[in-house]
């Protein structure tokens, strides 16, 4: 499963960038158990079962407890690093990004767009209102597994959904009109754990191109991870490198520091401001804060300074 990114590669859910996809599913089902759930994700489980994957199958279903892949330098309540923790980031990360689609249908919105959707379920558990039109964009192995097996399991979108099957780094705006898309009608767009996976120029890119394909009062939300200061890169090499051995020890190989791209990269906020885009940010150290999530005891990572951003293009 080990993989290094390389130009045109790509992948289905138990591989690369793939499997990280299965892993925040992972992560999601056992929020969804959670004794106060902050989601609710009745498909997480029975979709990482279906990958295949056995330690994040075990994972989603209970019988492996994230707090018992915690190294013994994790702390009582947790390092950055610690797999217990990477459940609560997925919690309020969810959280985030289900309350941000909420808040746009209230505000009328009811063109919904979510890039890299992975295993991403939100067509099928959120209340939608009538009428709105939730486009889901992957890699075509992605989409075609995620469709066929929630068809499976009984599943009903609850909204109209409609699949984009193409790589983000093809000529996905051509794929979105021939799918229906309308760039005149105000729309919602989440990408979610998706720009660390892109290089930096490759990152504007994206956030240009979504600029490019939206009308007035569309709103945008995503993350990012702050710039590294010197000697930071090193140390989150060698975090992952760290969290990869103790997953391998589990069976599960998947090699993290391989998978993202490094360096400085213009933040979100700044970037699309100006472009016309009226964003604000909270951190992940306020998000854990605001649920009742105890704080990183180590954070050398800089975990908690992960921004969640969200905002409106102005007219």
């Amino acid at each position: 499963m080990t993989s290094t990114r390389y130009e045109g590669d790509t992948w289905d859910l138990a591989s690369s960038v793939g499997a990280t996809a299965t892993m925040v599913a992972a992560a999601r089902a056992v929020a969804t158990r959670a004794d106060r759930p902050l989601i609710d994700d009745p498909y997480a489980e029975p979709l990482v079962r279906a990958v295949g994957v056995e330690f994040l199958s075990r994972l989603a279903a209970g019988e492996v407890e994230p707090a018992d892949l915690n190294d013994v330098h994790d702390g009582v309540t947790g390092s950055a690093g610690a797999m217990s923790r990477m459940v609560d980031n997925m919690a309020v990360r969810t959280k985030f990004f289900d309350e941000f689609f909420l808040g746009a249908t209230r505000g009328g919105i009811r063109q919904a767009v979510i890039l890299a959707s992975g295993l991403d379920a939100r067509a099928y558990r959120l209340p939608w209102p009538a009428g709105t039109v939730v486009y889901e964009v992957d890699q075509p192995e992605v989409i075609e597994f995620k469709g066929r097996t929630l068809a499976e399991l009984g599943a009903a979108p609850t909204a109209e959904r409609r699949v984009v099957a193409i790589d983000l780094r093809d000529d996905w705006p051509a794929a979105f009109r021939a799918a229906g898309f309308d760039p005149a009608q105000p729309t919602a767009w989440s990408a979610e754990g998706l720009l660390g996976y892109l290089p930096p120029e490759a990152q504007d890119r994206l956030l240009d191109t979504i600029t490019e394909l939206c009308a007035p009062g569309s709103r945008l939300a995503t993350e990012s991870a702050p710039n590294p200061e010197p000697g930071d890169e090193d140390k989150m090499r060698e975090h992952m490198q760290h969290i990869t051995e103790r997953w391998r020890a589990h069976g599960f190989d998947l090699d993290m520091a391989g998978l993202v791209y490094f360096g400085d990269r213009n933040e979100p906020v700044a970037y699309l401001g100006d472009r016309g885009w009226d964003l604000s940010a909270v951190t992940l150290r306020e998000l854990f804060d605001h649920n009742g999530i105890a704080p990183f005891e180590d954070d050398e990572m800089r975990m908690g300074d992960m921004l969640y951003v969200s905002g409106t293009l102005k007219n």
